[in-house]
């Protein structure tokens, strides 16, 4: 072969590679950090949910009967309003809990939620953040379901969401051997049976996965048919299966209590190697699946800030439709705001589906990508599809 022709065909070869991944690797990934909610939430008028919390409102913390930690208005879930800061000083094991109790629970009757219910399947639901800078990966507790018994703080069950390294696991536990409870104490650890924590979710929220943007995190514990090897106890992120245990016998053959208790906590067994703090907002109990927030038919998008050398002329988003994400339905143009846009058409185009529509359809789920790009003309990777949304009904909004 002539080599002229060779070098060319070799030069050709290499200029096709390098068009296939054109993006600058070294250049951070952004993510959409949150969407704006609807003015009102479903979950607000749902008679399925037991608790919700949003943290904005000062007077609603009283609720829970035990609590550490405040609420903060320099982080929050959309553009205004309040979280609950998860405060870690190096060294020390985290504050930033929340207590909430309800159907036949025993402890504090005079703040048990629905009171004259048993529950045997539940669904929480909380949104986490962590900053782009967090250190030493997950503290070990994140929140649990129990079910406890009198006298005491018995516990017939224990539905763990624990960290495993940088990732998530349910840790399922029970305090009943037959038809009995024999756990004496609140932890009783001595006489708890361990149900299985493997394997671990594979989204790392205490790393990279998670750094910098509220992730949607939603447990469930459904309780055996008494008798029955039949219960429930599943992990879903960002709108994902994540974790699932299946076959479990929570409660052998006792029926003397329900789930009746869920908490949410920031405790760090070997405590925290910097000063840092992490966020938990639009916290959810109910008795039916939760998924993620709502938004209007036209959502804003708020990405993370910019990361790398130079600094952010533009960025690019796409929605598409759940759960096939083939189906894109909406590109932005090249956007200069720095960090939100709204999705219509004055930013972008619908497309797929949706194309010649002017917002996207309602009571439907979206998810999103997004990347940027430097000032020396660089752009990222297109992030992994993340920040789920429901959307609400013009009526809704």
């Amino acid at each position: 072969m002539n080599r002229a022709l060779v070098v060319m065909i070799i030069g050709i070869a290499t200029c096709s590679a390098g068009a296939e991944d054109p993006h600058d690797q070294s250049l951070t990934v952004p993510r959409i950090e949150c969407v704006v909610l609807s003015d009102r939430q479903p979950h607000e008028n749902d008679a399925a949910v037991i608790w919700y919390d949003d943290f904005d409102d000062d007077e609603a913390q009283m609720a829970y009967p035990e609590k550490s930690g405040k609420t903060t208005d320099r982080n929050q879930f959309g553009d205004s309003g309040k979280s609950l800061e998860m405060l870690y000083a190096k060294g020390t094991r985290g504050t930033g809990g929340r207590k909430i109790f309800f159907g036949d629970s025993p402890a504090y009757p005079a703040h048990v939620l629905r009171g004259d219910e048993v529950f045997d399947d539940v669904y929480w639901r909380i949104y986490v953040k962590h900053p782009l800078d967090w250190r030493g990966g997950g503290p070990a507790k994140l929140s649990r379901a129990t079910s406890l018994v009198p006298p005491g703080w018995r516990q017939a069950m224990i539905a763990h969401v624990w960290s495993s390294g940088e990732a998530l696991t349910l840790d399922p536990a029970t305090g009943v051997r037959g038809n009995e409870v024999v756990t004496t104490r609140y932890n009783d650890f001595a006489h708890l049976k361990w149900l299985g924590n493997r394997p671990a979710s594979q989204f790392k929220l205490h790393g990279a996965d998670g750094e910098g943007w509220w992730v949607c995190v939603e447990a469930r514990a459904k309780l055996n048919t008494p008798g029955k090897q039949d219960g429930i106890n599943q992990l879903w992120i960002d709108g994902r299966l994540e974790a699932e245990r299946t076959g479990l016998d929570w409660r052998g053959g006792f029926t003397g209590r329900g789930i009746n208790a869920v908490f949410l906590e920031a405790y760090w067994n070997e405590g925290s190697p910097v000063d840092q703090s992490r966020w938990i907002d639009n916290f959810i109990v109910s008795t039916e699946p939760i998924g993620p927030v709502a938004c209007p038919q036209n959502p804003v998008l708020i990405k993370t800030a910019f990361r790398g050398q130079g600094s952010q002329p533009s960025w690019q988003a796409e929605i598409a439709a759940e759960p096939d994400t083939r189906d894109i339905v909406w590109q932005s143009g090249t956007l200069t705001t720095p960090q939100r846009a709204t999705v219509d058409n004055r930013n972008g185009k619908f497309v797929g589906s949706l194309a010649g529509q002017s917002s996207l359809r309602s009571a439907a789920t979206y998810c999103s990508r997004v990347r940027q790009r430097s000032s020396n003309g660089q752009w990222s990777a297109w992030s992994p599809w993340h920040q789920r949304f429901r959307t609400t009904s013009s009526s809704a909004e």
